[in-house]
């Protein structure tokens, strides 16, 4: 009985499950350490104005540019249990360094220590859930990821709506220095996640050689040269930077209706509470019952193009009504289909490529090509809003750039199936 409802709300067969299961813990515990210090970043980062995030956004590609090669370079030498404690040990002191600097020091702390963090933060971010995804598309065959992969982001999101509410309830009583601390005990039961994952339940879709005992070899940089010879690989690439740039113009057309509501900071709080909430809400369904039976039936290719046509019909909703209610559901909108089927979707896409480009080329785009998507979405919006163009202007950029995202959607699609058959 349990088996047949799994399989017929969520495609998870019963040996599936435990492995599902575990994948959906380490998820969790990702984007619980995550959201419960993003309030943090957010407070710090805007002590200078909106016009600083734009920078700090330029901050945050430069350093990710900086940090893929030694990543890459982890990823060529060591073992993938070795690469990943890494990496997530690096991030869990990262924290208790901040930690320990707020809790000690308060009175050091300025906007100097802000911006240093937002952009320490944002790297942070990337890192820990394109690792996450690479694990996944490592573990699980292409089949698998396209029933698995929506369920397993059930875990995610679940984080997400976890790590807001124990940052509310443990800031007051704790301060928000403690809050670093209890963000980087979730980066150790992530670790102890993965290790759970990778041991217990071995990978049986893959060759021996992929196992999590080979080392993959090659050079620090391979990633960065993989995507620029490979047609599949860039239509990724530029898939994901569209991605960025939309969500940014999103970002920052929030931020300055924000900002023209005036002083009512407790009616503006609370408004975006609501948005957050009807998006996690709406997200956590799509993952749980739709995404895995849409991949499934419809396939890739409908699938990545529905956020594309979703940021269109928003985009020029936007432009007629020019209201906050109009935002308001176009976000909570985006956010979903973003979250609930287009990663999901997308993550699948790397399941077909070498493994060495599961980890290096894959940190390059989820890293370094995305946060280029938000320097070029954030230039974009407030170079148009200098020049005293509206949401029209915008519209006008937005409509034709989804179209060809919409483009690249269906055509990744058609060649993840190609690969897959050759």
């Amino acid at each position: 009985m349990t088996t047949a409802l799994l399989q017929r709300f969520a495609n998870i067969r019963r040996d599936e499950l435990a492995p599902a299961l575990v994948a959906g813990l380490f998820f969790f515990c990702v984007l619980t350490a995550l959201m419960v210090v993003r309030p943090a970043r957010e407070a710090l980062g805007m002590q200078r104005g909106i016009e600083s995030i734009r920078w700090l956004f330029i901050g945050t590609v430069v350093v990710t540019l900086l940090v893929n090669p030694l990543f890459g370079l982890l990823v060529s030498r060591f073992r993938r249990r070795v690469f990943v404690n890494a990496t997530y040990l690096f991030f869990a002191f990262g924290l208790l360094a901040f930690h320990a600097l707020l809790a000690l020091a308060p009175a050091s702390i300025g906007e100097r220590t802000g911006q240093v963090f937002y952009v320490w933060f944002s790297v942070f971010n990337l890192f820990a859930t394109m690792l996450f995804w690479a694990m996944m598309a490592d573990r699980f065959s292409l089949e698998q990821s396209k029933r698995l992969f929506g369920v397993i982001a059930v875990g995610g999101t679940l984080g997400a709506i976890f790590g807001p509410w124990l940052a509310a309830v443990l800031a007051k009583p704790l301060g928000t220095a403690a809050l670093l601390s209890v963000a980087a005990g979730f980066l150790l039961l992530a670790l102890g996640a993965a290790w759970w994952l990778t041991g217990i339940y071995p990978e049986k879709n893959h060759p021996p050689a992929s196992s999590a005992h080979a080392v993959i070899g090659g050079s620090a940089w391979e990633g960065f040269h993989a995507v620029f010879r490979s047609p599949y690989l860039l239509a990724i690439c530029a898939y994901v930077l569209i991605v960025a740039v939309m969500a940014t113009f999103i970002y920052f057309t929030r931020l300055q209706m924000v900002a023209a509501l005036g002083a009512n900071l407790d009616m503006r709080t609370a408004m975006f509470a609501r948005i957050d909430l009807i998006a996690q809400a709406a997200t956590l369904v799509l993952q749980a019952i739709v995404t895995g039976h849409l991949m499934r039936r419809l396939g890739v290719s409908v699938t990545l193009a529905l956020l594309p046509l979703t940021a269109a019909l928003g985009f020029l909703g936007l432009a007629l009504l020019g209201s906050l209610a109009a935002l308001i559901a176009f976000e909570a909108t985006f956010r979903a289909v973003q979250r609930g089927i287009m990663r999901p979707a997308r993550e699948t896409l790397f399941t077909v490529v070498a493994r060495a480009d599961r980890y290096k080329s894959k940190a390059f785009i989820d890293t370094f090509v995305y946060r280029a998507g938000d320097v070029i979405g954030a230039q974009t919006e407030g170079l148009l809003g200098r020049l005293g163009m509206g949401l029209a202007a915008l519209a006008s950029f937005a409509l034709p750039l989804a179209m060809i995202w919409m483009a690249l959607g269906v055509w990744l699609g058609y060649a993840q199936r190609k690969r897959a058959a050759g």
